[in-house]
């Protein structure tokens, strides 16, 4: 059986940010350390021969003027394209290189190389959009994959399953027409960046293949896991994509400093999980790119957690247990319903 395949790069550390910023090399380093650790760095196969991504495929999903900014500050010394997103002087070819990994993951499994396949790489990339950077995004990893899937492989039915505490925008809206292309997200409503509202379904051809989940704050492993396998597993196995693609993020854990959500390690294993079985039954590729995540214990701990579920290996880490008081399940129920509502204009779940 081929290998699981983590991709990952010292390159990667290279993208500098200010001192305090969130977004910091810490974030692989500590992830790496984890994982080393629990014991499952013997059970993947781990490559950092990661090339930078063609110019014409990060063409086809960002403004090649955009493209150009980039480079621009980063050759110019660097600087911040909005309050929150910076550009180091190493930082654009290191935005390459992580869109090249995204790549490089999608490329092995549908190859067949890998039977799974995760990208630990930064900078994050869902809140890109095709003409400017923010949310600490430079080029949009996950959308720059499902392109490679769409474009090279011929595939015509993808889906990226978000669940980063923060709305992905960018995916969103790089795919927002596209029927090629489904794309689900949880997220914590009312928060950055202010979309991802219930309303938001596509549109034109790609109307019903966007499917958005705001979620309350303090919503925590059962609320996250009621979602799932009511709404996200009924519409994997109803859309049957050739590839599931997790944006994941990691900054739902309960210790994250940008997010009110209670999810744990634990969490994110059982949400791994369901979207894996979920992806085997219906015969569907599976890879996971790095998003956010910002607590570095939290951030490693749940990565290592979902590399259980992929290596279908028992870490040597001990994940406490943590009880919290979540949000009501009436109120979570509610949301399951009226997702589900919105779902069924579309789909048969």
């Amino acid at each position: 059986m081929p290998d699981v395949l983590l991709v990952t790069s010292p390159v990667f550390l290279r993208h500098q940010t200010p001192p305090d910023h969130p977004e910091r090399p810490e974030r692989l380093t500590a992830i790496l350390d984890a994982l080393r650790e629990s014991g499952l760095a013997e059970s993947v196969r781990q490559t950092e021969d990661v090339a930078p991504v063609a110019r014409d495929l990060l063409a086809a999903v960002h403004h090649p003027e955009y493209i150009d900014e980039v480079a621009r500050v980063a050759r110019q010394g660097g600087g911040f394209l909005d309050p929150d997103t910076f550009v180091s002087p190493p930082s654009f070819d290191v935005a390459l290189a992580a869109a090249g990994g995204a790549v490089y993951a999608v490329d092995e499994v549908l190859g067949g190389r890998a039977s799974a396949a995760f990208a630990l790489l930064r900078p994050p990339g869902h809140h890109a959009l095709p003409d400017r950077g923010m949310g600490f995004c430079l080029f949009n990893n996950a959308a720059v994959a499902a392109t490679a899937a769409r474009d090279r492989h011929r595939l015509r039915r993808i889906l990226i399953l978000d669940w980063d505490v923060h709305h992905g925008n960018g995916t969103q809206t790089i795919f927002y027409r596209d029927p090629t292309v489904f794309y689900i997200s949880t997220h914590q409503e009312n928060w950055y960046p202010g979309t991802g509202h219930w309303d938001e379904v596509g549109a034109g051809e790609g109307e019903g293949f966007t499917l958005n989940i705001p979620l309350p704050a303090e919503t925590g492993d059962e609320g996250y896991r009621l979602i799932f396998e009511e709404v996200a597993v009924p519409l994997v196995q109803a859309y049957r994509p050739e590839l599931l693609l997790v944006s994941a993020g990691y900054d739902a854990h309960f210790a994250d400093p940008l997010s009110g959500m209670l999810v744990t390690a634990a969490g994110f294993r059982t949400l791994a999980d369901l979207a894996v079985g979920a992806a085997r039954r219906v015969e569907s590729r599976f890879a996971a790119v790095l998003e956010g995540g910002y607590d570095l214990p939290g951030l490693s701990t749940s990565v290592v957690a979902t590399l259980e579920v992929l290596t279908q290996r028992s870490a040597r880490l001990p994940f406490p247990d943590h009880r919290f008081e979540e949000t009501p399940y009436a109120v979570i129920r509610d949301r399951v319903r009226r997702a589900r509502s919105i779902a069924l204009n579309y789909w048969r779940i």
